[in-house]
């Protein structure tokens, strides 16, 4: 890396060089410069790193100038084909108002009825419904009492119904507000007290309820061709852990642990019995599971981008450049290549990564500090040999329409955990994250599958689950 004209990673190379032959130094001392120098390089790789480049959020990027987009074929607004959200009058109006013509502003003359006409005031009633269940007494002569029994779940002399479970739950694990703001709100438009607590005892209701759904999704997903996994740092009462997460176009499970790798994923349950492949950013422990394994290449494309950046690696432009050519040939044939394109852009690919080992070569003997272990590699290095180590794992997405270019399905099914930490900061409990967790499972997978996040939290509080989840399909 090169800042203000200085050749970082030479600078380095020449002191170290430096400290190996000059002798009599205390050893003191050269621990320290040695501990110096690793501090120098971090620091510096990472002053060069952005969104580009690296897996930092676009939000992170300093001063990041607004970038405009090229004109598009399309014009603008909603194009053909396209659903719109015009609002339209509806058929069965909850209440008609007739207005009738004030006469005495007509000419004169003899009129008769011709019809009307029509427009429509689309608002919104606010009201909470008190249903009062009044279970008929029979007394006998022996003044025995019998009490007419009442419907399933009317358990106390008042409760919460249906509705306001499945409201609480929603504005909670699905909008994400926080409890005292949902506490405000119900007792300003609905004028109910509805505490915290409750809120929260709404929320591990769902999460009991949710117990069947989570087994089923876990076998609808172990048994699926592909899924995607991925995992991100969640904070739990201020300690770091892990939510890790398994999904694809129709299943979603979140698993909260506080480990990153296999044991996290074993106890998670999904991916040892895992037959198909699997799609992630190439954390090494996914690769101890016996199955086949597909690349993101987004994670690619912003390293090639810091190692042409930083490294001023030209041949991971052109490496860049291909992968960005083969994605769109792909999307142009409708998700797969022929066998023969495919090999075409197979031989562009080890072309490129062959012609890279000449400006990228691997470390001599020379460079080495110590009797044993593997020669430490620059960062650009350790991308073209993994690169070059996976090219089965990286270009699975030419000719299998199943495999997609990215793992971006499982980035933005956990995305959402962000916002709830951005929001809340952390979790206060581990119970907390496991119900988060559990319930935004469900909302996800309800939401690929055509259910509305709200009709999804009514029907689980009625005692139901969709039809698509304890379907065949």
């Amino acid at each position: 890396m090169t800042f203000n004209s200085i050749d970082i990673d030479k600078t380095i190379a020449k002191v170290e060089r430096y400290l190996e032959e000059e002798k009599g130094l205390s050893p003191a001392f050269v621990f320290s410069m040695k501990l110096l120098l690793v501090l120098v390089s971090l620091l510096t790789d990472r002053l060069g790193l952005n969104s580009r480049n690296s897996s930092k959020p676009p939000s992170s990027d300093p001063n990041r100038p607004k970038v405009k987009k090229p004109a598009g074929k399309r014009k603008p607004g909603g194009q053909k084909g396209h659903d719109g959200k015009t609002l339209q009058q509806f058929s069965d109006p909850d209440r008609v108002k007739d207005i009738e013509v004030d006469r005495s502003k007509l000419p004169k003359g003899r009129y008769k009825e011709a019809g009307y006409e029509s427009r429509q005031v689309v608002d919104i009633d606010i009201v909470s419904v008190v249903t009062e269940y009044r279970a008929q007494v029979l007394e006998n002569e022996n003044k025995k009492r019998y009490v007419a029994e009442f419907p399933e779940g009317v358990t106390r002399p008042v409760q919460y119904g249906t509705t306001i479970k499945a409201h609480s739950v929603y504005l909670s694990q699905y909008q994400l507000v926080p409890y005292a703001r949902i506490e405000d709100m119900f007792a300003d438009q609905y004028g109910l007290p509805l505490s915290c607590g409750s809120i929260y005892n709404f929320n591990e209701d769902a999460y009991k309820r949710l117990e069947l759904f989570e087994s089923l999704v876990k076998e609808k997903l172990i048994h699926s061709p592909l899924i995607h996994a991925d995992e991100t740092g969640i904070n739990i009462d201020g300690k770091r852990l892990w939510l890790h997460s398994a999904s694809n176009d129709r299943w979603t499970l979140f698993f909260p642990h506080g480990k990153r790798g296999a044991v996290a994923m074993d106890d998670m349950g999904i991916i040892p019995k895992f037959e198909g492949i699997l799609c992630h950013d190439h954390w090494k422990p996914y690769f101890k599971y016996d199955c086949e394994h597909a690349l993101c290449n987004a994670h690619h494309l912003r390293e090639l981008e810091r190692a042409f950046e930083q490294d001023e690696q030209q041949w991971a432009k052109e490496m860049q450049d291909l992968l960005v050519q083969m994605n769109k040939a792909v999307t142009d044939a409708s998700g797969q290549l022929n066998a023969a394109t495919a090999a075409d852009y197979t031989k562009k690919y080890r072309a490129t990564l062959e012609k890279a080992q000449t400006e990228c070569p691997p470390p001599s003997e020379d460079e080495r500090r110590g009797s044993r272990g593997r020669i430490k590699r620059s960062k650009a290095r350790n991308l073209l040999e993994r690169l070059m180590n996976f090219e089965t794992e990286t270009l699975r997405f030419l000719d299998d329409p199943l495999v997609p270019f990215t793992n971006n399905r499982g980035e933005n099914d956990i995305r959402m955990t962000k916002v709830q930490q951005k929001i809340s900061g952390c979790f206060r409990s581990q119970k907390g994250a496991d119900i988060f967790c559990r319930v935004r499972s469900y909302i996800s997978t309800c939401l690929k599958n055509g259910i509305r996040a709200s009709e999804a939290l009514r029907l689980l509080f009625s005692g139901k689950l969709p039809d698509f989840l304890t379907s065949d399909s």
